[in-house]
């Protein structure tokens, strides 16, 4: 036999067998997926063998892809494909969670589209609770007992009369901003700060508790879920009870502190006056000493002018 003969019968046996290995390989995995392709064929997800064989080849789990894509086919999903399925699983998304929230957005005729899910999925948000949670808004504690430890939020009207007020907080989700918007702790923190002040600008505390609702309307209006990720639906006054008079507390504090400043003041001017009694003292005693040391002057004036003959006795004349 020639040797180019040889050569090319050899790469002939090669391609050959090359084929035989990869076809056995394929018979092997699309007998390992034929019963998920039929599902899928049944269902009309347009899925077809050979990207089964694929997905696995690229390391995707073809059984996740296919549990996503008949759901959202018979949903009529059109805009979610399978390559975008793919491409979410690969980048360690949950496709499953974002086609039922999908589903649930469609059925509720909220708009949500297919990169809006995936991006808020991978941002670490839930997208099917937030879908949820805007069909069915939650209510939120104002304060959270189990959040924050406390049980009432405490505001003093103008008159000085003590609150204590508990608000629930209807909310739901805004999706345009449950990427980056702020959590329920900033939506309990304004809500919060916003009945304080509506209560610490009331002249008394009987117009808080003969209409509550003004104050909860005051507050709703100040727009607090601005850059949240919640839209507030309404605030409700639960509950409000009377405090302390911290205003006459802060009175009698004042008037303590005033009496306490005048008897200082009064200490002080006592002090100031038994010092000068002590000085003027002093003084009287140093001008009685220099009146004995004047008196005791005389006599040795008096002797010395005897002596120098200026001073005579009466009726002497020469």
């Amino acid at each position: 036999m020639p040797e180019g003969v040889g050569i090319g019968t050899i790469i002939l046996f090669a391609v050959a067998a090359l084929f035989g290995v990869m076809g056995i390989v394929f018979i092997f995995l699309f007998g390992r997926y034929f019963k998920l392709w039929l599902r899928g064929f049944s269902s009309g997800a347009g899925i077809g063998p050979l990207s089964l064989v694929f997905m696995s080849l690229r390391k995707v789990n073809p059984t996740v892809i296919m549990d996503a894509k008949i759901p959202a086919v018979q949903a009529g999903l059109t805009s979610v494909s399978t390559e975008a399925l793919e491409a979410h699983l690969l980048a360690g998304g949950n496709v499953r969670l974002v086609v039922r929230a999908l589903i649930a957005a469609q059925r509720a005729k909220i708009d949500l589209d297919w990169n809006t899910a995936a991006a808020i999925d991978l941002a670490g948000r839930n997208v099917l609770e937030a879908v949820q949670t805007s069909v069915h808004p939650k209510v939120i504690d104002c304060p959270d007992v189990k959040r924050h430890g406390r049980n009432s939020l405490d505001g003093v009207a103008r008159d000085g009369i003590q609150l204590k007020a508990r608000a629930r907080v209807t909310v739901r989700t805004n999706l345009s901003q449950l990427i980056g918007g702020a959590t329920e702790e900033t939506v309990i923190a304004r809500v919060g700060e916003g009945i304080v002040s509506a209560i610490g600008s009331s002249d008394t505390h009987q117009e808080v508790l003969e209409s509550p609702l003004l104050i909860a309307k005051q507050v709703l209006d100040k727009g607090l879920d601005a850059q949240t990720a919640y839209e507030i639906v309404s605030i409700d006054i639960a509950d409000i009870d009377v405090g302390d008079n911290i205003g006459a507390r802060l009175q009698a504090d004042q008037a303590e502190a005033d009496m306490r400043i005048a008897r200082a003041q009064a200490e002080e001017r006592r002090a100031m006056a038994i010092a000068i009694e002590q000085e003027m003292l002093a003084k009287t005693q140093e001008n009685q000493a220099k009146v004995v040391l004047a008196e005791a002057e005389v006599p040795q004036a008096m002797a010395q002018a005897f002596e120098n003959g200026s001073l005579r006795a009466a009726g002497n004349n020469s």
